[in-house]
């Protein structure tokens, strides 16, 4: 199946950052449904059905590339792992999320990921700032935005989380070209 829009194919050592298709439902589900996933994630909600991955993915043909640009992670032996993606949520201030699926933490590829991510942002988006954010309660995925290069700027903002009753300490970060 074709990607849902025309998006680069990013390549790193191990991964490629390319379009998500419809066939990654399946997988997107599988994963979406471990808990210890969604809980990290502000617009996952907790359980997680196929139909649902199968609407996000089919909504991601409305995006402004301009805007907005999201990535299915492939490794090259073991297939679809997650997703990446820049959203502008206040005008010219792209912010970064990502998540893995729980076989594949603690790896690197979280890393290697948002590495060519922000790689591709600078040559090919034209992007010289962007932000992110966790959870404060999950300090690895902290560390992954550190070693790409993100620095903390010392707010924390309350983010609701679908996978959560209540909303999360979110400690913000930011990179610059």
């Amino acid at each position: 199946m074709c990607a849902l829009e025309v998006r680069p194919v990013i390549p790193t050592e191990r991964l490629r950052l390319r379009g998500p298709t419809l066939d990654d439902a399946e997988r997107l589900a599988g994963f979406a449904c471990d808990a210890g996933v969604s809980r990290n994630l502000s617009n996952m909600p907790h359980p997680y059905a196929r139909q649902q991955a199968e609407d996000f993915l089919g909504g991601l043909q409305g995006l402004d590339p301009g805007r907005d640009m999201v990535f299915a992670i492939d490794h090259r032996e073991h297939g679809f792992l997650g997703m990446l993606g820049f959203h502008e949520k206040k005008p010219g201030r792209p912010e970064l999320g990502y998540w893995l699926g729980r076989p594949f933490w603690g790896q690197g590829y979280a890393t290697e990921a948002v590495s060519a991510a922000l790689t591709w942002a600078k040559a090919g988006w034209k992007r010289r700032v962007v932000w992110a954010g966790h959870f404060a309660d999950n300090p690895a995925s902290g560390q992954v935005l550190v070693k790409s290069g993100f620095l903390y700027t010392g707010e924390v903002e309350l983010r609701a989380s679908a996978a959560r009753p209540d909303p999360v300490e979110t400690r913000m970060m930011v990179w610059l070209a």
